[in-house]
C-alpha cells in the first residue's frame, strides 16, 4: 500500500512500504564524531584560547590548550581511514592528564585508608542543605477558569495519531508532547502507538507499560483520548493505518508551524498521523500547553498495575534493607553495560582481550558503523572530556569520598554489567548493602517482565524516584527525566549526585594522590551537586537537558500547587509506599 506524507513544508508526496516512508529511530549515545565535525568543533575551541595572547590563562582555557595538537592530528587524518589511537603513541609525547585508566591501581593504593576511615561520615538525611526559594508569581489560574477559556469543547477538529520510539523516556516525551499537540490543535489524541525498534527489543504496548484508563480520565476535560479509531474512520481507510495522511514534522517544531501547517490538513482529512515523534514540539509552549505537558508527565501517566504492584514492593524492600540509615538509600544509575562500553570507544584495564571483545561487539551490534572511512577513534580524548562511562569501582570511590559509610543501602539500576565479576567487586568491597531487582525481587515475580527493557527500566525508574540520593553516572533520558520527576517532588530539589567526570578522570588516575586530599575533592563535588540541584537555567535551549522535563519548576508550579491542594478531582499520585518510606 501506498502512503500519502506530508514533508515540511505542508506539501503531499507518496512513498511506498506500509511505513510511509522511513522513520528516524534513536540511537543509544552519540558515536564517535567525524573528522569533520572534530575540526569544527575544536576550531571553536581554539577561538576561545585566545584569551592566552593577553596573559590570562584560566583553568577552561588551559584545558583547551591541551587539545590543540588534536586539531593537526585531525587535518593529518582527514584521508585516512578509521583507526583508534592513543595520541602518546601516536607523537610521542606525554599523555593528558586523566587519559589513561588508572582507577584500579589508585583504589588498591588507598584501600586500607577508605576501609579503616570512619572519621567523617555523612548522614542520609543530611547530605541536601540548599532549599528553593521560588519568586513570587501571579497567583496560579483557577482550573475551572482554564478550562472554559481554553478547553471548552476538546476534539472538534478531528483525530491525532502519533508513534512513539525509542526508550521508556524518549517514549513517554513523546506522549507527553502529543497530547500538548492534541490540544494545541483541538484534536482527538488515539492512545499513541510505540514503535519496535531492535537497539531496544521491547515489543510493549501503552497499556503494558501504563494505566491506559487512568490516563484518559486524567486527561478528561483538558484533552479528549480514545484507545481506538472509530470504525467509520478505519473503514474509510481500508482499515490500513497507513493509508491515513502521515505529516513528517521536523524537530523542535514550534506552535506557528502546527496551526498554520498542520492544522489545515487536519481539519480537512479529519485524522492525521505524526510519526516519527520524537522531540517534534518545540519547548517554548502557551502557558496552557505547557500545563499539558505537566498533566500529562506527573499526573496522567502511571504505571501498569502490575509493573506498579512489584515496583512498590521493591521500594518497601529497599527500605527494610536501610534500618541503618532510616530507610534511606542511594540509587546509582550504572551504565556500564557491555553495548554502552563498546559504543563508547573507551578503553579500560582488559588489554587485548577487552578490545578483542569491544571491537566483536561493536561489529555485532552496529555493523561497520566504527569502521567507515573518515571515523576517528581517540580514546583519550573521550576520557579526559568526561565521555566515558564510570566503572562501578570509580562510583565506589566517589561516594566513600564523599563521606558515605559502608553501611549505606545502594539500590544499582543497571542492565547486565560488562564483566560483572570483575567490575563489581571492588563497589561491593566498599558498599556491601548493594542491591539490584533482581536481588530484592524473586525470580516468580520478575519473569513476566524478562524480556522487555522498558519495563524493566520502569521499575528502576521507581525504586530510583523515591531513593533520598540520586547517583547518574552516563547522562540520557532517564536520569534527565528522573531528576524533573525528582525537582516536583522534592520542592525544586533533584536530590542527584552529577559526577564531574573532566575531574573524576584527573583524580583517579592519580596515583600519587592522598586520600584525605581525594576526599577533599569529593566533598566540593557533592556540593556542587547540591548546589546545582536547585537551579533552573537561565536561558533555556530546546533540548532535552533544559527542558521542561527536566526543570519542571516554575512552569509546573500551579499544577504540583493544585496537587498539593487537591483541586484536581483525582487522587494525588504518590504512593502508599512513598508514605511509608518518608514517615
Amino acid at each position: 500500500m501506498k502512503s500519502k506524507t506530508h514533508n515540511g513544508n505542508g506539501y503531499a508526496t507518496e512513498n511506498g512500504g506500509c511505513g510511509g516512508g522511513s522513520s528516524s529511530s534513536p540511537s543509544p549515545p552519540r558515536s564517535p564524531p567525524r573528522h569533520s565535525a572534530g575540526v569544527l568543533h575544536l576550531r571553536k575551541k581554539l577561538r576561545r584560547t585566545k584569551s592566552l595572547s593577553a596573559g590570562i590563562i584560566t583553568r577552561r582555557s588551559l584545558r583547551y590548550f591541551f587539545l590543540l595538537p588534536v586539531v593537526y592530528l585531525s587535518g593529518l587524518l582527514m584521508c585516512v581511514g578509521p583507526f583508534p589511537f592513543t595520541l602518546s603513541s601516536l607523537i610521542g609525547y606525554a599523555p593528558l592528564p586523566g587519559s589513561r585508566y588508572r582507577s584500579h591501581e589508585v583504589f588498591q593504593k588507598l584501600w586500607n585508608e577508605i576501609d579503616s576511615d570512619n572519621s567523617s561520615f555523612i548522614e542520609l538525611s543530611s547530605v541536601w542543605k540548599y532549599k528553593r526559594k521560588l519568586r513570587e508569581k501571579k497567583p496560579c489560574p483557577n482550573l475551572t477558569s482554564l478550562h472554559h477559556e481554553h478547553f471548552v469543547s476538546p476534539g472538534l477538529n478531528g483525530f491525532l495519531i502519533v508513534e512513539a520510539n525509542g526508550g521508556l523516556n524518549q517514549q513517554r516525551s513523546a506522549i507527553c508532547n502529543a497530547v500538548a499537540v492534541a490540544g494545541l490543535l483541538n484534536a482527538i489524541l488515539v492512545i499513541p502507538h510505540f514503535e519496535f525498534h531492535n537497539v531496544w527489543k521491547d515489543p510493549s504496548e501503552f497499556g503494558d507499560i501504563y494505566d491506559e484508563d487512568h490516563f484518559i480520565s486524567t486527561l478528561d476535560g483538558y484533552v479528549k483520548v480514545v484507545k481506538e479509531l472509530p470504525e467509520a474512520i478505519m473503514e474509510r481507510h481500508n482499515y490500513n493505518m497507513t493509508n491515513i495522511t502521515n505529516i513528517r514534522v521536523e524537530a523542535w517544531a514550534p506552535v506557528s508551524y502546527y496551526l498554520g501547517v498542520v492544522n489545515p490538513i487536519l481539519q480537512k482529512e479529519g485524522v492525521i498521523r505524526i510519526a516519527p515523534f520524537a522531540n517534534r514540539l518545540a519547548m517554548s509552549v502557551p502557558p496552557h500547553i505547557q500545563f499539558l505537558r505537566c498533566l500529562t508527565n506527573y499526573k496522567a501517566l502511571r504505571f501498569s498495575s502490575s509493573i506498579s504492584s512489584l515496583a512498590e514492593n521493591l521500594v518497601y524492600r529497599m527500605s527494610e534493607k536501610s534500618l541503618r540509615t532510616d530507610g534511606k538509600y542511594i540509587a546509582v544509575h550504572l551504565r556500564f553495560e557491555e553495548d554502552m562500553v563498546a559504543f563508547s570507544c573507551c578503553v579500560y584495564d582488559g588489554g587485548k582481550a577487552e578490545k578483542l571483545e569491544m571491537d566483536t561487539a561493536r561489529e555485532k551490534g552496529w555493523k561497520g558503523k566504527f569502521k567507515r572511512k573518515g571515523r576517528i577513534i581517540v580514546p583519550d580524548i573521550y576520557r579526559v572530556t568526561g565521555k566515558c562511562p564510570l566503572t562501578p569501582l570509580e562510583v565506589g570511590m566517589m561516594l566513600r569520598g564523599m563521606g558515605f559509610s559502608n553501611n549505606t543501602s545502594i539500590y544499582l539500576a543497571s542492565g547486565k554489567i560488562y564483566h560483572a565479576e570483575k567490575y563489581l567487586a571492588p563497589l561491593i568491597k566498599m558498599f556491601p548493602n548493594l542491591y539490584t531487582k533482581e536481588s530484592l525481587a524473586t525470580p516468580d515475580e520478575l519473569a513476566p517482565f524478562m524480556g522487555y527493557s522498558s519495563q524493566l527500566a520502569a521499575l528502576d525508574y521507581t525504586v530510583c524516584l523515591f531513593s533520598e540520593v540520586f547517583v547518574t553516572t552516563q547522562g540520557g533520558n532517564f536520569p534527565h527525566f528522573l531528576m524533573g520527576h525528582r525537582r516536583f517532588l522534592y520542592g525544586g530539589h533533584a536530590k542527584t549526585i552529577i559526577p564531574d567526570k573532566r575531574k573524576l578522570v584527573v583524580l583517579f588516575e592519580n596515583t600519587s594522590i592522598s586520600w584525605n586530599t581525594l576526599k577533599d575533592q569529593m566533598d566540593d563535588m557533592l556540593s556542587e551537586s547540591d548546589r546545582k540541584g536547585i537551579m533552573v537555567p537561565r536561558v533555556r535551549k530546546f533540548n532535552r537537558k533544559t527542558s521542561v522535563y527536566t526543570y519542571p519548576l516554575p512552569e509546573c508550579r500551579c499544577l504540583q500547587q493544585s496537587l498539593e491542594n487537591k483541586t484536581i478531582d483525582h487522587s494525588v499520585d504518590i504512593p502508599d509506599y512513598y508514605n511509608r518510606t518518608k514517615a
